[in-house]
């Protein structure tokens, strides 16, 4: 089975779903551990447009991959 990322993790047909994994826990840098979304990400996502939240969840990605190896 591929390894799920945040280009394909979380995307549908018609709409981005919410990364969250209910494992909310941030660190030294507003950052959640269980989405790697950042404090203010986490607050505005409802109002974000698509393009916009599929930025962040690249970004999302790319703290999860510095976090995790």
């Amino acid at each position: 089975m591929p390894k799920l990322t945040a280009s394909t993790q979380y995307k549908t047909p018609q709409k981005i779903v919410n990364p969250c994994v209910r494992n909310c826990c941030l660190d030294d840098r507003d950052v959640c551990l269980g989405c790697f979304r950042t404090l203010e990400e986490i607050l505005t996502w409802r109002s974000l447009p698509k393009k916009q939240r599929e930025a962040v969840l690249i970004e999302a990605e790319k703290r999860r991959t510095l976090n995790t190896g």
